[in-house]
């Protein structure tokens, strides 16, 4: 009988340890994990949460980066409706974007489809793709222009083949813009193809051989199977894509300096040329927020579009 009446105080005792070894547990990997994730978290608060926060009141402000930023309300607000260059910056963003995302994407997505093939030495033609987006941009930018000199450039000798009219490229201002997004295109695509490439990879065969069963030609099963799969990754490339279309800077920081006049002057560079050659961060401020408010209309935008398409 005492063995019996002891078993079940035995056995709550046993429980009881073992609950309290699996709290202890708990909290180290509590603690552990905490403490892995500190530093890029005290990271993230100082040098990216603060400085966002202390943005909106700057860009309400007059400040110089020396005293303390003086509350001016509306002004800078009021200054953006007549400053020329703001707006010139403004029309070139999205002259740039308009174009250079459609065009990244279907030069990537083309890439990925052909690399997804059976291609002989498509391992190669991925690395080679891709080698143009982890090169310094400084040097790209360099060779580049280079190659688009109206005079001696490779580009131009090569056009002057088949006509006397050729483009001035950087030195002009309907085609410098057009040479920049060229060079955007040719760095990026190869990051995003190989996103692309691995949603490629991701879509059953076996949807492709029903549908060629049914009797679906090449272009009906790109249509029908390819591209609603890729739903998820097109729409991750395109928000990626928009958003670094609008920050666009170390390009046209290079290769045009904004130029000629402001026709690839950019609100990133222009925000750029009010801090820290005008020393102006209070306005700075102010067209950084109307560039965060333009890429977050704008995703807005796509994330409500990609959710009535899958509705």
């Amino acid at each position: 009988m005492s063995s019996q009446t002891a078993s079940p105080a035995a056995t709550r005792r046993h429980r009881s340890a073992n609950e309290k070894h699996a709290h202890a547990i708990t909290r180290r990997n509590t603690r552990n994990g905490l403490l892995f994730i500190a530093p890029n978290f005290l990271g993230f608060i100082f040098l990216t949460l603060i400085p966002v926060i202390a943005l909106f009141f700057i860009a309400f402000s007059r400040w110089s980066a020396f005293g303390m930023p003086q509350f001016n309300g509306l002004t800078n607000w009021k200054r953006l409706g007549g400053d020329k260059v703001f707006w010139a910056a403004f029309g070139n963003t999205f002259y740039y974007s308009l174009v250079h995302i459609p065009l990244t994407l279907i030069v990537a997505f083309l890439l990925a489809i052909l690399l997804n093939s059976k291609l002989k030495g498509r391992t190669f033609f991925r690395t080679v793709a891709f080698f143009p987006y982890i090169t310094s941009i400084v040097a790209a930018a360099q060779v580049w222009s280079m190659l688009f000199d109206a005079r001696s450039g490779v580009i131009n000798q090569f056009l002057r083949l088949f006509t006397s009219h050729v483009p001035g490229w950087l030195g002009s201002t309907q085609w410098a813009m057009v040479a920049v997004i060229i060079v955007a295109t040719w760095r990026e695509a190869g990051y995003y193809m190989i996103l692309l490439l691995a949603g490629l990879q991701t879509i059953p065969h076996t949807l492709y051989e029903a549908a060629e069963l049914d009797g679906a030609n090449a272009w009906q099963r790109f249509w029908h199977v390819t591209v609603p799969s890729m739903r998820p990754t097109l729409f991750f490339v395109m928000v990626t894509l928009t958003i670094g279309s609008f920050k666009i800077l170390d390009l046209t920081l290079v290769m045009t300096d904004g130029g000629p006049g402001t026709s690839t002057l950019v609100l990133a560079q222009y925000i750029y040329r009010v801090a820290f050659e005008q020393g102006d961060f209070g306005y700075s401020s102010t067209v950084s927020l109307v560039l965060f408010a333009i890429c977050m209309i704008v995703t807005l935008i796509q994330f409500y579009y990609n959710r009535s398409k899958e509705d």
